[in-house]
């Protein structure tokens, strides 16, 4: 086996089919199902479901990937002359990072780690990089559930509405999901955590509004065109022109989890997980959400 059998596999999966994945590697199609079939082989598993008119993973597929990505970024980092004398230590987020903790842990971790720079990435997407290699950890609220990732409990985060500055749903000091049935609820669906099956059966909203990340979130709410639910920490690090936030009472916490691939792609990543926990329960409590 080579590097180019994980990164035939790679471009298979990011792609969704031998004929692009093939012209994006510039070798023919039945050297790329070759190469395919000869990785499969050597571990002994299907990677690749072709029953459908769509390629997809399986679901040992799935875990692969994670493990495939990050071997092949650890080998592009080792072989990037840029990177000879430092190795930073990367890490996704999708959307609010560690909230009102973000600047103070960099800070932090800078004074008690300075040969290994801590760098933050916003990836809108599920995994925030880590299904592709792009970091070596990720910040999760909705964790990886497929093997071959590790992943350690940091917090719970309580959730908020977000609605438009002008609604009247600013006048309360707090909300309950009920207050929010009547309107439209935005939703991130690349990167978010809210969907309609947070609010009870009989008291879904009454209509949702799709969108592909934070910022687009943000403005449809400030628009008026809805109102939308999330995690403290995202009234901590995005504070919008036209968005109030306010405490919603009955919705469940959310858990954030740092989550990386085995075996971990930096050393540093276990003691990383470490650093942010015991600094989070050692901090006060957040004052009132803002507006």
């Amino acid at each position: 086996m080579e590097l180019r059998h994980l990164r035939a596999f790679l471009a298979i999966a990011e792609e969704g089919g031998i004929t692009r994945a093939a012209a994006r590697l510039h070798i023919s199609q039945p050297a790329l199902s070759r190469t395919l079939r000869a990785l499969e082989e050597h571990l002994g598993i299907r990677l690749i479901d072709r029953s459908t008119h769509y390629l997809q993973l399986t679901d040992a597929g799935q875990a692969f990937r994670v493990r495939a990505a990050a071997a092949v970024a650890a080998v592009d980092a080792a072989l990037d002359p840029g990177r000879t004398e430092v190795w930073p230590l990367r890490v996704g987020h999708t959307w609010s990072a560690l909230g009102r903790h973000t600047s103070t842990v960099l800070r932090r971790w800078q004074q008690a780690h300075p040969r290994t720079p801590l760098e933050l990435l916003r990836i809108d997407d599920r995994t925030a990089g880590l299904a592709q290699g792009r970091v070596d950890a990720a910040l999760l609220r909705d964790p990886l559930t497929i093997p071959g990732v590790s992943s350690v409990l940091l917090s719970y985060e309580p959730r908020v509405a977000a609605v438009p500055a002008d609604s009247a749903l600013t006048a309360r000091d707090d909300l309950v999901l009920a207050d929010l049935t009547g309107y439209t609820v935005v939703l991130n669906t690349v990167s978010g955590t809210t969907t309609p099956q947070l609010w009870p059966d009989a008291a879904h909203p009454a209509s949702t509004l799709e969108v592909a990340n934070t910022d687009d979130w943000l403005a449809a709410i400030a628009a008026g065109r809805g109102v939308g639910v999330s995690s403290a920490a995202t009234a901590e690090m995005h504070p919008y022109p036209g968005v109030a936030y306010r405490p919603l009472a009955d919705a469940p916490a959310l858990p954030l989890h740092l989550v990386w691939s085995e075996p971990p792609a930096h050393a540093a990543i276990t003691e990383l997980a470490t650093f942010i926990s015991e600094f989070i329960h050692q901090s006060p409590p957040a004052p009132n959400t803002p507006e």
